[in-house]
């Protein structure tokens, strides 16, 4: 992470970086982004558990993603933590039965809620199960990430080949983009993110890593490794760390936001990291 070498001056480059932040973490940002489904609840423990849904499935058409995860908060009757709490399959399984979302099939849907409700019932919430698995003096969530992703498929009924394939760790390699994010929703403040979880620090938090913010990193001079993998986003977090060592995650909204909303860098900092 230290061999990243920041375009121009790193000072210049935080206030050009924070002044994206501010134009993208915003309560308009949250209409057309999966964390308006987490928002639409008030209470953490819904928060928590449709949060993992919203952010295990976030890949592919916004609008379709979105008009999939209404369908299922509508398929657990708009109570998402007492559905997966008291999950039975064989009573509670045929309403997920026609759940899709691309690779996600109504199988997946079942394994996935059943793992949940019986997380739920031996730790309390989701949150109180990640810090039961995190090490909070490990520089980063890595650890919690790999742990808390084997607690879910091992809680699965069968332990089921097909979920696995949905619940990423990093010792795979994988950036792990879609649990970085879920932490980031539930642990930073908002007024996008919604700090549903007490006891994670933000500053151990890692960017979640994906080809819009991947592209803008490397063209800002915040990453070189080209594989978007984890030591990938580890390597942009230590980056993005130096810039704000509080809360290197904050940068997620300059990245992402300039990536996939179409706003061109600022052409003096791409000329530095790119000379």
């Amino acid at each position: 992470m230290d061999r990243v070498k920041m375009a121009g001056d790193p000072a210049a480059l935080k206030t050009y970086l924070d002044g994206l932040v501010e134009r993208f973490e915003r309560p308009e940002f949250i209409d057309a982004d999966p964390v308006s489904v987490v928002h639409a609840f008030d209470d953490p423990g819904d928060r928590e558990v449709i949060g993992l849904y919203c952010a295990l499935l976030a890949w592919g058409r916004r609008d379709t993603l979105l008009r999939n995860l209404h369908d299922l908060c509508e398929r657990m009757r708009m109570r998402p933590r007492a559905f997966a709490l008291g999950y039975v399959d064989a009573r509670d399984g045929p309403r997920l039965a026609g759940f899709v979302h691309r690779t996600f099939r109504p199988d997946d849907a079942r394994s996935l809620t059943a793992a949940v409700g019986r997380v739920l019932r031996d730790h309390g919430s989701l949150g109180e199960a990640f810090r039961a698995v995190d090490d909070p003096s490990s520089p980063d969530v890595g650890c919690g990430i790999e742990a808390f992703s084997r607690l879910l498929a091992e809680s699965a009924p069968g332990r089921p080949a097909r979920l696995r394939k949905h619940l990423a760790r990093p010792s795979t390699g994988s950036a792990c983009k879609r649990f970085c994010m879920y932490l980031r929703w539930m642990v930073r403040p908002g007024p996008v993110d919604t700090a549903s979880w007490e006891g994670v620090s933000p500053a151990r938090l890692v960017l979640p890593l994906d080809v819009h913010s991947g592209r803008q990193a490397r063209a800002l001079g915040l990453l070189e490794r080209r594989q978007d993998d984890w030591k990938a986003a580890l390597e942009l977090t230590g980056a993005c760390r130096r810039l704000s060592a509080d809360d290197p995650s904050r940068y997620d909204f300059a990245l992402f936001g300039a990536g996939a909303f179409g706003v061109p860098l600022d052409p003096r900092f791409v000329r530095a990291a790119t000379a």
